[in-house]
């Protein structure tokens, strides 16, 4: 059976990391009060020249590199994002020019913290139907622009930076076994910017009811990885790795609980990186890879859920 396998991994990090002791000195927050309410210690913020699209490009050179493949074997580009480099045209086409192809499928998704969930079962659909060979998918934000530095409650939670990988088309067992799409748009308000092209011409501030989420967020991710094992044949307890939207510590630990996954198998990387939206699966699934933990044959599951609200889930043979 044809299938979609991950053959690289990739991840780029803006130049300046903020500790919450540096962001304690201009936000009225603590180090303690966001590490007991978020898990967070740190998070990279973009400077000058550093952009969605270069974040993204970065990555994708990182996932090639690691795949052992050149910028020219890439028939498709996806890029997640929120926060794009411009209106239009899509940022994935910016990361197009850079990587020197001349001509291939590139779009952008967007889907905010699932943004990424959703372009892996995109190019995987396209990849097992053969329309489509090696795909970049691309997670990428540079959500510090959309803050508002004046709301403790929001701008501590997140960061910016991109993670990448190669799928390609693969016929030995390895890949996508499964992926699970979901949104519900009666829960705008919850999690959204206050601003858009065709509403203010302003681009807007993140807006969040933080306890909303997370009851949510708990129910439909143990609940969609769930149905993304069932329609793979498998049950939790066939699980090596499950990579996470690192969005609060709090969040991952009761996901885990509620599905009684064993807290080791769940990979962390919110202390470090903050919440970066569609970047944040990529970005812990490239660490895992690169530290070792995730090995050929693992079954792997990535799930995440964002403002929408949208969620989702895949599940991996590695």
């Amino acid at each position: 059976m044809r299938r979609a396998a991950v053959l690289g991994t990739g991840a780029a990090l803006p130049v300046r990391r903020v500790s919450n002791a540096e962001l304690a000195e201009t936000v009225d927050t603590t180090d303690d009060w966001i590490v007991e309410r978020t898990g967070i210690r740190s998070r990279y913020i973009a400077g000058d020249g550093e952009t969605t699209s270069t974040l993204a490009t970065d990555a994708c050179r990182q996932a090639l590199a690691s795949a052992g493949m050149v910028a020219t074997d890439i028939d498709l580009i996806i890029l997640a994002t929120a926060t794009p480099d411009q209106t239009f045209p899509a940022s994935a086409t910016l990361v197009q020019a850079a990587l020197g192809i001349n001509d291939c499928v590139a779009f952008d998704v967007a889907a905010v913290c699932s943004g990424f969930l959703y372009a892996v079962s995109i190019a995987e659909s396209m990849i097992r139907a053969g329309s489509a060979t090696n795909a970049l998918v691309i997670g990428a934000e540079t959500f510090s622009r959309i803050l508002d530095w004046e709301d403790r409650t929001t701008c501590v939670l997140f960061g910016d930076g991109a993670g990448a990988i190669v799928l390609g088309a693969t016929e030995d067992g390895r890949g996508v076994l499964s992926a699970k799409l979901h949104a519900d748009g009666r829960y705008n308000k919850l999690l959204y910017v206050d601003g858009g092209p065709s509403t203010t011409g302003t681009v807007g501030k993140v807006r969040m009811k933080g306890r909303e989420v997370f009851r949510h967020a708990v129910t439909n991710l143990a609940s969609v990885l769930g149905e993304a094992l069932v329609a793979a044949d498998l049950t939790p307890a066939d699980v090596d790795w499950v990579v996470p939207h690192q969005a609060n510590a709090r969040i991952l630990d009761a996901t885990a609980r509620k599905l009684g996954l064993a807290p080791e198998k769940v990979v962390v990387t919110v202390a470090d990186h903050a919440n970066t939206s569609a970047a944040s699966v990529p970005l812990a699934l490239d660490t895992a890879v690169r530290d070792g933990r995730i090995k050929a044959g693992d079954i792997v599951v990535l799930e995440a859920m964002g403002g929408g609200f949208t969620w989702g889930a895949a599940v991996l043979r590695w």
